[in-house]
């Protein structure tokens, strides 16, 4: 199993950055998105059924950051638009191929397989 998050960058406040997450070796349940930042500790920012297409976001990032699947149909992009400095962090995606809850598809621990992280940086 292999998950490939890519896209990361630098942006300025108010701009914009896309993720890709492609899963291969497995067909996956839910597609979650999660961050750290220094010092903190790792946060759920989105996740995305396979299944039905369904998202949820953390409340920090809704209606700045969209979730969405690409044609190749395990590959899940995250769009994330109206950065913030608050906003910088590594990003991981993350796969799980069982039936999890929403509250559990925000939750890290939940999730067996990952990718590498991808760093973001947002700052003038």
């Amino acid at each position: 199993v292999q998950l490939q998050a890519s896209g990361g960058g630098s942006a300025q406040p108010g701009g914009s950055l896309r993720l890709s997450c492609a899963v291969s070796g497995l067909d996956p349940y839910v597609i979650g998105w999660f961050r750290q930042a220094p010092g903190k500790q790792v946060e759920g920012v989105g996740c995305f059924s396979i299944s039905d297409s369904k998202t949820h976001y953390v409340d920090s990032v809704k209606g700045r950051f969209a979730l969405s699947r690409a044609e190749a149909k395990n590959t899940v992009y995250l769009q994330m638009n109206s950065l913030k400095p608050e906003d910088t962090a590594i990003y991981y995606c993350a796969a799980k191929s069982t039936i999890l809850s929403v509250r559990e598809s925000m939750e890290a621990m939940y999730y067996t397989y990952w990718g590498s992280g991808t760093q973001v940086t947002v700052s003038s």
